[in-house]
């Protein structure tokens, strides 16, 4: 792609990639200097240069009582675009949580694999709120237990909560459950034998399911209000029925 089509995507248009792009080449140089490489009036190429110092993209110098425009290093343009990105990624989860798809399509994500799997775990840490989860230890299997620790301290590290109906075997209740106060955790459980789960559904955001099977190294991800309310129902039901769980 041409370098002022890819410049038209950073909000420099037509004559203004010009006058950016020759400051950049001329070094320092004067709004005449300027406006003859650009090819543009004298008057216009000044009221270019200022816009572009008001984003950062010239600064000026004096050299004796001669005013000099000095294109900025492409570099400082970079850091400044990864500072913005980053700034927006802490505010991202934030958006996604409000977003509203009511009147779309339930959209439908399908992963494969022990990365797809980590993939659709990694998706609930990108909202804030609490995690409701029917879980199975499954992915202890696939993933293992170092995966898992890993799992869990980025979770706390997000400062997410989680609420969870798990089977009650001896390694959930061992791992997890014995461990729930000091991991952002609570947990009921419910009999092994007559519900044994193995596929874990998490219930996240304003509108995200998932599905996890871990033994088919498979998972789902929905997105719809209707099927995230429906399921948050469905959870606070049972949970409301469940004892709690008292750890020794």
């Amino acid at each position: 792609m041409e370098t002022r089509q890819i410049l038209k995507q950073f909000g420099l248009h037509g004559r203004k990639a010009d006058v950016y792009l020759a400051a950049l080449e001329l070094g320092g140089a004067s709004v005449i200097d300027i406006s003859r490489k650009a090819n543009i009036k004298r008057t216009t190429a000044y009221d270019i240069l200022l816009d572009l110092q008001k984003d950062g993209l010239v600064s000026q110098a004096l050299s004796g009582k001669k005013r000099l425009f000095i294109g900025e290093d492409p570099e400082k343009i970079k850091k400044d675009l990864e500072k913005k990105e980053s700034l927006f990624e802490e505010i991202l989860p934030q958006l996604k949580s409000i977003y509203n798809v009511k009147g779309t399509k339930p959209k439908i994500r399908f992963y494969e694999g022990k990365e797809g799997l980590m993939e659709a775990y990694d998706d609930a840490l990108k909202y804030s709120g609490e995690i409701l989860a029917f879980g199975s230890e499954d992915v202890r299997d696939v993933l293992g237990e170092d995966w898992i620790e890993w799992y869990i301290k980025k979770r706390m590290k997000k400062g997410v909560r989680v609420r969870a109906i798990l089977p009650g075997t001896k390694y959930l209740e061992e791992s997890l459950v014995a461990r729930d106060q000091q991991q952002l955790r609570v947990c009921k459980l419910i009999k092994k034998d007559k519900y044994p789960f193995s596929v874990e559904v998490d219930v996240y955001g304003h509108q995200k399911v998932a599905l996890i099977s871990s033994k088919e190294q498979m998972a789902v991800i929905i997105e719809s209000a209707e099927i995230n309310n429906t399921l948050k129902w469905m959870f606070e039901l049972a949970w409301d029925n469940l004892p709690e769980v008292r750890v020794k």
